[in-house]
């Protein structure tokens, strides 16, 4: 006589399955872990602020008297010699902050958008945002018909609209990353084509203080032109940080995303909001520097070891690169300053083309 095992009380008796019969099981997929619980994005982001933060103060002592970093930091505390403190506070302080609110603001700006489309090549210089603010900019140079407004709410208005013909033309029962950047790209092209209409129509010293923004330049900023770009650096980045954790559920897929609770539209056009702001500002103060807002995010990514651009770590490195190519333009000629845009468009080219090997090579867009 054999005895079968009795079950527990309170519990039911589970069949035994078959054999040869495979067991189905069932998984939900979650969101990628934060990067905050991850030991080497803090450490990353440490190292990259310590690396701005001495590209800043280089690039703070470097100009055609070089200063002891010593000196320059007696000036930046109201200490030292009122010639050194005026040369420090007044043109090299400016140049320098310039650099790394435009670094941030391209950096953050590019993170969101690559997560949002799920594409690595997905930036505003490549989706027609920065183009957008660039032709309304030199509009207002060239035709000198500005209305009155200053140079970032001509930059505003120009990559809202940009942003917003982008969004409309993608629109088909929804906006999927893809086609946001297929369209974008047509849309910069577009830009593109008027701006250099706008720049053959002008008159020559028009058109050459239009070429000289539009390459992306440091020089000569002041802190009137900085303030604005400031102000929305300290209000949109915390708002990027908060994007950033919703736009990863967006990696999963549209269907999923809505499962898990996301409006996905929603969340797109508040992406598409919040790097307008960042782009636009920052274009108006430097010009369409170019390739931070594409480079930035990827190096970022790489570095932390991430599943998607962690925008503090992409706004970090998109200052160290801003910063560290202007020093090198700066002194990489003897005798001739560099437009910061062109020391960019060097490093960054080679990315480009890394990202477009590697999506061919994967068969996707990225």
């Amino acid at each position: 006589m054999t005895t079968e095992p009795v079950p527990a009380p309170g519990r039911k008796a589970r069949a035994a399955p078959a054999r040869g019969a495979r067991r189905l099981t069932f998984r939900l997929p979650v969101p990628p872990v934060s990067g905050v619980l991850r030991p080497r994005l803090p450490a990353v982001c440490l190292g990259l602020a310590a690396a701005a933060f001495l590209l800043f103060g280089v690039g703070t002592s470097v100009g055609d008297i070089d200063l002891p970093l010593g000196d320059v930091l007696r000036a930046l505390v109201g200490a030292g010699d009122p010639g050194t403190a005026l040369v420090v506070r007044e043109l090299r302080l400016p140049r320098a902050l310039a650099g790394l609110l435009v670094g941030i603001a391209f950096g953050v700006s590019g993170a969101l958008l690559q997560t949002m489309t799920r594409n690595p090549l997905a930036s505003p210089d490549m989706m027609g945002i920065t183009q957008g603010a660039g032709t309304a900019v030199v509009a207002g140079i060239v035709l000198g018909r500005d209305g009155g407004l200053s140079t970032q709410a001509l930059g505003l208005a120009g990559a809202l609209t940009a942003a917003l013909l982008v969004y409309a033309l993608a629109w088909k029962r929804g906006a999927t990353g893809y086609r946001i950047v297929l369209v974008g790209v047509g849309v910069a092209w577009i830009c593109t084509s008027a701006t250099d209409y706008l720049m053959a129509r002008g008159e020559r010293l028009q058109a050459q203080a239009a070429l000289g923004w539009l390459v992306g330049n440091l020089n000569g900023r002041t802190w009137q032109q900085i303030t604005p770009l400031a102000v929305t650096t300290a209000v949109l980045v915390p708002v990027a940080l908060l994007l950033g954790r919703l736009t990863r559920t967006l990696e999963l897929g549209d269907d999923v995303a809505r499962g898990l609770g996301t409006r996905v539209q929603t969340v797109r056009v508040a992406v598409l909001l919040a790097s307008v702001g960042l782009v636009a500002f920052g274009t108006a103060t430097a010009g369409p520097v170019a390739f931070v807002a594409l480079a930035a995010p990827q190096i970022a990514q790489r570095l932390a070891g991430t599943a998607f651009p962690p925008p503090v770590c992409a706004g970090l490195t998109g200052a160290v690169m801003v910063l560290g190519s202007d020093l090198a333009a700066r002194k990489l000629v003897p005798g001739t300053e560099l437009p910061v845009g062109i020391v960019t468009g060097v490093l960054g080219a080679p990315v480009l083309l890394w990202l477009l090997v590697r999506a061919n090579r994967a068969g996707s867009g990225g």
